[in-house]
């Protein structure tokens, strides 16, 4: 049983055990005046027919639709009123909590016109009694409507809470983002003045280099000075930008074409490397972003290319380009997609900075071969 069919037991069960107790009583030995007699079998059936509605907890208006239309054919039968007929009130109460106003005020009219209907019949009936009847419908009615407005209260209550959390986490970002395009706007000044230092100093240099080496010495030992200040004061900031900078960030050497041996033979896949044309002196950016995207086909191939999968890594210079050519033997277009996935798309902008471009495909036959081509620039 879920946890709503369970909650809804446990709130008609008093109801339930109330009529199950009272049954014979009412059955044997309570005149039925001008009523017409039920069985216990009667009673028990009615009963049901009144109180199994209750369970529909999720959809109060056809519940109380229901427990209305039983009691209005046992009216018509002038069957003996019976305390299943309580379940009027409880699914009244649970139109005006969980419905809007419209449907409670409905719902409360129903039950006023049940009470008229229900003394009609009995002939010691007076104002009183009918008054009585109203008040207990009007307190039922009303305590549900409580409930429904502190409920109302308490989500508004909490969705504004989540809206601020919101708007605070919001703000935050912003924050954030202000402050590092604040950051970023000091390292353009920092490098643009350090950078202008050092081409003043250099061209000092430059001059003084055949009529006075003191001031040449001088010039260069200042070039260096301001260099490693200016690297110094970079790496600082580019930290601070970094929104996810673990606390000891590794300013070591970023790897080029001299690691892809390295890469190649651990990258967990069986692999080779072959190389091919005159090596060319690369820019470092350059060397970084060939070194990427073996390293993410690589680990495509390690990821998708199935058991006993091996690869194939041939870098090659070709006149003014350089290709490399990452395939394996894999599964190729049998292999699962990744909705998540982003390495092609990441390959494609670090090629695309250097005016490269990739292409990642199945190949005919098996497996799967990433393709990328760089026009070569000359190292600074």
């Amino acid at each position: 049983m879920s946890h709503g069919r369970l909650a809804g037991a446990f709130r008609v069960a008093p109801l339930a055990v109330l009529c199950a107790v009272l049954t014979w009583p009412y059955a044997v030995f309570l005149p039925p005046e001008e009523n017409v007699p039920l069985t216990v079998a009667g009673h028990l059936a009615l009963s049901a027919a009144l109180i199994v509605p209750l369970l529909w907890r999720n959809q109060p208006l056809l519940s109380f639709a229901a427990v209305s239309l039983v009691s209005f054919g046992q009216w018509l039968a002038q069957a003996t009123p019976q305390p299943a007929n309580l379940a009027v009130l409880v699914a009244l109460w649970a139109v005006a909590y969980q419905c809007s106003f419209r449907w409670a005020l409905a719902a409360g009219l129903v039950a006023e016109l049940g009470v008229f209907l229900a003394l009609l019949n009995w002939s010691a009936a007076t104002f009183g009694m009918f008054f009585s009847g109203s008040i207990l419908v009007v307190a039922v009615w009303v305590t549900g409507l409580y409930a429904n407005t502190r409920r109302r209260y308490l989500e508004g209550l909490e969705e504004r809470a989540e809206r601020a959390e919101r708007e605070r986490d919001q703000q935050a970002r912003m924050a954030a983002a202000a402050e590092r395009a604040r950051i970023a706007r000091e390292l353009h000044d920092v490098v643009a003045h350090n950078v202008s230092v050092i081409v003043v100093q250099a061209d000092g240099a430059g001059f003084a280099l055949d009529s006075d080496i003191e001031q040449a010495r001088l010039a260069v030992r200042n070039i260096s000075k301001t260099g490693r200040a200016a690297l110094a004061e970079m790496r600082r900031l580019v930290g601070v930008l970094r929104e996810s900078e673990a606390a000891g960030t590794d300013y070591t050497p970023q790897p080029g074409l001299g690691q892809l041996e390295e890469l190649v033979s651990g990258s967990g896949v069986p692999a080779r490397l072959l190389v091919g044309g005159a090596p060319a002196e690369l820019p470092e950016g350059q060397q970084l972003a060939v070194y990427r995207i073996v390293q993410e086909a690589l680990t495509n191939a390690l990821k998708h290319g199935g058991p006993g999968v091996e690869a194939t890594v041939e870098i090659e210079y070709s006149g003014r380009d350089l290709v490399i050519r990452v395939t394996d033997n894999g599964r190729g277009a049998a292999a699962p997609r990744s909705p998540d996935g982003h390495g092609l798309i990441g390959m494609r902008e670090r090629a695309g900075m250097y005016g490269g471009a990739v292409s990642a495909a199945p190949r005919r036959g098996g497996g799967f071969e990433v393709l990328a081509r760089f026009p070569m620039a000359k190292a600074a």
